[in-house]
């Protein structure tokens, strides 16, 4: 095959069967829409084409640049394409989690600018939250950059609309697969290759896959995140479930070591979140088995990426698995019952609790969302900051109470959990949150 671009390279990617003996579906066939093969390694590739291709002329000729709000895969690609045609790019995120990614934009050529708020929790009360602002100033009149903006741009979707779901609908033999199951990330790839796929056959069902609460898995948002997203839309899914980190990892690994698909954790978890949403499904067709209807049926998930740039993300999530010892005091490994007994406490009685025994109340938000509004005498360590310091070992005396404080009271309470396994006799998390300590007129401080 000869090519005048590489970006003609981009889409027609494989769909692979992917063996039952791996699985273990015995009625449903299972396949993997391979997008990591597409030249630049990700879905994305598509998206940051469709987007950036109608503009990149003129901001040759005019000297514009480039603009994304990513920290990922799309970056990537556009970081790519922009260069291509002699257009500096930029990317602006506070979600830069993935350390190989950071290095592979600047060897790309990308600047990278990283704006306050990097944590896992969700930041309601931050409502001036400085990607907003970025945004408006991009989308405003007379700006001199050329913005993607993937998030809400049409065109996102569309490159699956004309793309992705047609290929699926094409190596199916002109069928659509009975069930598509897709991470939901800017709701670009879900919502094309649903759009498509439903147009030609209304009820193949749809399942999106968020990231668990509290948890983390690249190229997925939680379900709260996902509401932020102008791609999103609740009506495309039948069903909406969410998948830890661990549970994307396992994913991974069964593709890389049973499939020889070098997938990375969304993959994972892609995988992962079909084969359990498919069990049930694929018991009932074998329940009908014995009255000889012998059904069938197909799905189709994507492999959104490829594991290299994930290396530094299973080492801190599963060591053991690089040949390392098993991290220590670790969120990774809490237990629903360690979870469950965590000590959570009430505004009126963290007022009550503060006021006689002095706890160290510890707000783990981003310093921009600290600086705006916080607890009076409270002391702000940044989730992942507080996570290095935990592994260390109790950062704190036994002697002393804790109160921890974040957004809506999630990864608090997670944390409180590790610090009582950890042997800490008095840590409670603030239930709520500081939402929930605003809304019940406590006071709050400026920095």
């Amino acid at each position: 095959m000869r090519l005048d671009s590489i970006t003609d390279a981009i889409g027609n990617t494989p769909l692979l069967r992917i063996d039952p003996a791996v699985h273990g579906l015995r009625r449903i066939d299972l396949y993997a829409k391979l997008e990591l093969l597409n030249p630049f390694g990700s879905v994305k590739d598509r998206a940051a084409w469709n987007m950036v291709r109608p503009g990149l002329s003129e901001a040759a000729e005019h000297g514009r640049t480039v603009v994304e709000l990513s920290s990922g895969n799309t970056a990537k690609a556009l970081a790519v394409l922009a260069g291509m045609h002699g257009v500096p790019f930029k990317t602006v995120t506070n979600r830069m989690r993935i350390p190989e990614t950071k290095d592979l934009l600047l060897l790309l050529g990308a600047e990278v600018e990283e704006l306050p708020g990097q944590t896992e929790c969700l930041d309601p009360t931050n409502t001036e939250d400085p990607l907003t602002l970025f945004h408006q100033t991009l989308t405003g009149p007379g700006s001199s950059y050329l913005y993607t903006d993937q998030y809400f741009n049409a065109l996102n979707f569309q490159a699956h609309l004309a793309g992705t779901g047609p290929e699926i609908i094409k190596d199916l033999d002109g069928r659509a697969p009975d069930y598509f199951i897709a991470c939901v990330g800017t709701a670009g790839s879900s919502t094309g290759v649903a759009t498509v796929l439903r147009e030609h056959t209304p009820d193949v069902t749809v399942v999106g896959l968020v990231a668990h609460k509290s948890d983390f898995v690249p190229g997925i948002r939680t379900l709260d995140e996902v509401q932020e997203v102008g791609l999103f839309d609740p009506a495309v899914y039948d069903t909406i479930a969410s998948v830890t980190s661990g549970q994307a990892i396992d994913g991974m690994l069964t593709l890389v070591r049973r499939c020889g698909v070098l997938a990375g954790p969304t993959g994972g978890a892609a995988y992962f979140g079909a084969v359990r949403h498919l069990r049930g499904v694929d018991a009932e067709l074998a329940q009908r088995d014995q009255g000889g209807e012998q059904e069938r049926r197909s799905a189709v998930f994507i492999v959104c990426d490829r594991i290299e740039g994930y290396l530094g993300y299973v080492r801190e999530r599963r060591p053991e698995l690089l040949g390392r010892p098993p991290q220590k005091n670790s969120l990774a490994d809490l237990s629903d019952a360690e979870l469950a007994s965590a000590t959570d406490i009430g505004v009126e009685d963290a007022l009550a609790w503060i006021g006689r025994d002095r706890p160290l109340v510890v707000d783990l938000r981003s310093p921009f969302a600290y600086a705006a509004l916080h607890i009076e005498g409270s002391l702000n360590i940044v989730d992942e900051l507080f996570g290095e310091l935990v592994r260390g070992g109790l950062p704190f005396s036994k002697s002393r109470p804790v109160l921890l404080a974040c957004p809506v009271g999630e990864q608090s309470a997670r944390y409180a959990a590790l610090l009582s396994r950890m042997g800490h006799p008095d840590v409670r998390s603030l239930r709520g949150g500081i939402i929930a300590w605003r809304d019940a007129g406590a006071p709050l401080v400026r920095e």
